[in-house]
Parts: C-alpha cells; structure tokens; sequence
C-alpha cells in the first residue's frame, strides 16, 4: 500500500466514523489505524515490529509444464487455466488455516504454524498438499470435457525455523519469511514429480504416525554438505485420503543438450562403429536422444555420457530404445537404461539432481 492508497482509506474510515459518531479519529489513534492498514496489506497481521524467529512448516506448490502450455494456447486461455488452479489452491489452503505467503507466477507458497503446535502445523500442511491434488484431479478431469490441457501440481514441504517480518519500504513492503529452511523448501518443490507431494525428515518426524510414505530418497541439494533425505506422502490412512499419482515417470527429468557416443549392439556385442548424437532430456533411469540414424525400437546400444557438473563420464551405459520419431534434424528417441555400474547410476543422479536445482523443467 503507497501513501496515496494509505491516505484515500484513512480519508474513507474518517468519513465513516464520522457519520456515524459526529467525530473523527485523534491524531494519535489515526497512526494507529494507518500501521494496522499497512500491517493488513503486507500480510503483516500478528503487527510485528523487526524480525522475529519462530517454527513454522512451508508448502511450495507449483504447476508443472505450465510453460509449454503457455507457448501452445492462446494468452486469454492461458490466464483463466492459471486463475482457477491458483483459486482452487487458495480455497484448499484456507480450508485448512494457512496463511499464504505470496504467489510466483504458477507457484504458491503457504505458512503453517503461529501458536499451533508443531505437530498440528504440520497435518494441516500434509492435508492441504493432499486436498491440492485431490483438487487438481478433479479440476483436470473438467477441463478433458472441454478439451483444455491437463496441469499437474509438484509439492514439496519443509518444517524448521524461520525469520519473519516486513520487508521493504512506505513505497511498497511485504511480509514475509526468510532463511535457510525456506530455501530448503524451495529445493524439495524442485524435486518434486508431477501430482508428487515430497517432505523432508524434519517434516516427517512429526508426522510418523499420521501419513504414509514411500522409501525414503537422498538428494544432493546445493549448499548442503551431506545429502538431504525426502519422503513421498502417499496418503493419509485415518482419513481415507490418498494422493492421486497418474505421473509415470520414475524420476526428475531436465531438459539438456549433451553430445554422447554410441555403439549399437548386436547378437550381444558392441559393434566397433562409433556414431554420435545430442542428449535433449536426463532423468535417473535413461534419456531422450537426437541422432542422425534411426535406432530400431527395443534395439540395444551402449553409450558414454559426459557429465561435466560432477567432472567425470559414465562410460559402459547400456540402453534400450523404447520409442523412436523423425525429427527436424534426424531422429529422436527414448532410451531406458539397461546396465549401468552403481557408481555411473550415483553421477548420473548426482548429475541430474544439481541440473533440477538450475534449471526450470521438471
């Protein structure tokens, strides 16, 4: 709120007060009445003065593919998918008392705590994520009636101490929280799988006896020296609800545009030719791959991938092509790894999982 929209409704109160009592607010309590509209306006309603420390959990939600979709329909389709998804998370997120900390283009971030407990911050917050993609099931399932495309949600919550306050200045300030555990936040949403809900273990401690989860999975996250451990909700068995997961990926997938060597195998050995090609995608279990021949689907090739952000290559990979299509400058194809040594499947996770932190596509 600037000073001019701060002036017009103080101007509003008075007028109003002053019809009905015959006088106006003192010099004083108008001061008063003008921090209260700033702290409304920021999200700044507890009124704290500075920054104060306190345990809250943090809900990241963001739409996946949602840029594609944005190069694919027209402008005014566009804004009215985004409009009702983040509608439809905002009626989710106050159903189950959270405070929205602000949007981000597709992206929503949601606070859980304030004199609740730990433990009930943290339900509230599994709820919500689970309801968010119960609702964007059903969502989807309207639009296929109208033949609009599908959106699918990626959720990651972290629980941990924070700092928060207003930021910013009289021309524009917003309340807000900050610090490392935010962050972390930030990073498990990157991880996250379409119609996925990850937590970490601090989020998952107080919750044991409350959700069910998948096997738990380490992430290398930058700025962390040892891995970071996150769990997927599958559901929550009290209350009958479970995450309706229609992803079939089995893991993250970044777009790249790496330079491989192969060899075709043939009766079980690797022929000696050697034929190049461009990764476009990386994901744990196999890649997308441009080349100049087309490989033969359910053929078998063995192939070296460079991988520069972990300063090493994975050499003795062997694939499976899964699909193959023409395309402008050969042909594209699926290959799903067969073979791959324990420590090449480590790089390549390691690999994928510093491109997921720099890098958009999910």
């Amino acid at each position: 709120m600037n000073d001019a929209e701060l002036r017009d409704s103080l101007r509003r109160i008075q007028d109003l007060i002053s019809a009905d009592t015959g006088t106006r607010l003192g010099v004083t309590a108008e001061e008063r009445l003008a921090k209260i509209l700033k702290d409304v306006a920021s999200h700044n309603l507890l009124g704290a003065e500075g920054f104060t420390s306190s345990d809250v959990t943090i809900l990241l939600a963001d739409l996946r593919g949602f840029t594609s979709i944005s190069a694919t329909y027209p402008a005014d389709t566009v804004l009215q998918l985004l409009n009702r998804c983040l509608i439809t998370m905002s009626e989710v997120v106050f159903k189950h008392q959270g405070t929205i900390d602000k949007f981000t283009g597709d992206s929503i971030t949601v606070l859980f705590g304030g004199a609740d407990s730990p433990e009930d911050a943290v339900r509230r917050a599994l709820l919500c994520a689970v309801d968010m993609q119960i609702a964007m099931n059903e969502l989807n399932e309207h639009y296929k009636q109208f033949g609009l495309p599908e959106l699918y949600l990626g959720v990651g919550i972290n629980t941990g101490p924070v700092m928060a306050g207003v930021l910013g200045s009289d021309l524009y300030s917003a309340y807000t929280v900050i610090g490392d555990e935010v962050n972390l936040a930030s990073r498990i949403e990157a991880f996250s799988l379409r119609d996925q809900v990850l937590i970490s273990q601090s989020t998952f401690d107080h919750c044991l006896d409350f959700v069910e989860t998948g096997e738990p999975i380490d992430v290398h996250v930058k700025g962390k020296t040892n891995p970071v451990r996150l769990r997927e909700v599958l559901a929550i068995p009290s209350l009958e609800k479970n995450v309706p997961r229609r992803e079939i990926r089995k893991s993250p997938r970044v777009t790249v545009k790496v330079p491989f060597s192969y060899r075709v195998i043939e009766s079980e050995i690797a022929l000696p030719r050697i034929h190049w090609g461009m990764i476009l995608d990386i994901g744990y279990h196999g890649v997308l791959a441009e080349t100049d021949e087309q490989l033969a689907l359910s053929s078998e090739i063995k192939l070296d991938l460079d991988l520069p952000l972990v300063g090493c290559k994975a050499a003795d990979v062997y694939a499976k092509t899964v699909k193959t299509e023409k395309s402008d400058n050969g042909f594209v194809s699926g290959l799903e790894f067969t073979s791959v040594s324990a420590q090449d499947s480590r790089n390549i996770q390691l690999c994928v999982q510093l491109l997921i932190q720099g890098s958009e596509s999910k």
